[in-house]
């Protein structure tokens, strides 16, 4: 079935200008107009019938569009955004994008469900975001930076936080700093980690490839990430995970091989979830201002629908939590 790309692309127009075109506004030329409706004649494109109902009476409904529904860190954000939108009279549907472009996600965008949404699921692709974007479904992105005019994007300084952490490591000593990663197409994680390679950077050291493991964000896969690295038998003196999640794996796995945290090696994460202060030992993280951002999100996306203008681009700061899971280090520089 045709979509509004495939007519954009036809009639050699933005997709914004082909949105505009079908929707009758003022702002196209006749002359563009026809082009798009031609185009649109030879595709047999037809606007979802479902979609054009709602655009004609609001459904008092958010959509919250999350990778994974589970987890202490989508948990918190969910909490957030849904105080906002019961604050101003909404209902929040929040659901995952498991199954990427076949998603029910993703048909639930491009139906308009929802008077508005607000997206952190990397595996949606750009073009479907901005395809369905438009005057009357404003979305507000959180996991990466987007253009499009009815695009609204709210993120976090991750470089800054993984700059901060590896400093935090290398000023106590440590130069042999391994990182655990998250998920290789995580815009999150591409962050962290050039903050990471940034600090290593000034401080003269390069990054060692055996002391780089993925463990997709996730407590088993930083379990496991550590394990193999314990395995190779060359232990570093600090760990940056690049989450929370992963760290906890971590931890546990050090406790199981008789290593100790942090006389032995130093581990610091990212996030600061709520059990980070109630692990064994307590976590040393990079805070992430996850109900901040939830709650901005929210607010920005009712300013929106309230027809008021917003910026298009918002950048939170992290901070640096110091606990018991990192010290000075023992070995000789």
């Amino acid at each position: 079935m045709a979509t509004i790309k495939d007519v954009a692309k036809l009639a050699g127009v933005a997709l914004s200008t082909a949105s505009y075109a079908l929707s009758g506004d003022s702002r196209v030329s006749s002359k563009t107009r026809s082009k798009v409706l031609e185009a649109a004649r030879q595709l047999n494109y037809r606007k979802n019938g479902f979609a054009m109902d709602l655009k004609r009476s609001r459904t008092k409904t958010i959509a919250l569009i999350l990778t994974d529904l589970s987890g202490p860190y989508y948990s918190e954000l969910i909490r957030s955004v849904q105080e906002v939108a019961l604050t101003n009279g909404y209902d929040l549907i929040a659901c995952s994008s498991m199954g990427g472009r076949d998603s029910t996600a993703v048909k639930f965008l491009r139906e308009k469900r929802a008077d508005g949404a607000i997206i952190l699921a990397p595996n949606i692709r750009d073009e479907v975001l901005i395809e369905t974007s438009g005057p009357q479904f404003p979305i507000v992105v959180m996991d990466r930076p987007l253009c499009s005019e009815f695009l609204v994007n709210v993120l976090v300084d991750g470089e800054q936080g993984g700059y901060t952490a590896t400093r935090y490591l290398l000023e106590n000593g440590h130069r042999h700093v391994a990182y655990i990663s998250g998920s290789a197409d995580s815009y999150d994680n591409h962050l962290r980690y050039q903050g990471y390679l940034r600090a290593l950077a000034e401080a003269g050291l390069e990054e060692q490839s055996k002391w780089r493991l993925s463990g997709n964000f996730v407590r088993e896969g930083g379990y496991n990430a550590t394990k193999m690295m314990i395995m190779q038998g060359s232990l570093p003196t600090a760990v940056f995970y690049g989450n929370d999640e992963m760290a906890i794996g971590g931890l546990k796995a050090f406790e199981e091989s008789g290593i100790s945290v942090p006389d032995d090696v130093s581990v610091i994460g990212f996030d600061d979830i709520q059990l980070a202060e109630y692990v064994n030992p307590p976590l040393t993280t990079i805070r992430q201002p996850k109900s901040e951002a939830g709650s901005l999100a929210a607010h920005l996306l009712f300013q929106i629908l309230g027809g008021e203008s917003v910026k298009q681009s918002y950048m939170l700061t992290t901070e640096m939590m110091e606990r018991a899971s990192a010290g000075k280090s023992k070995v000789e520089s």
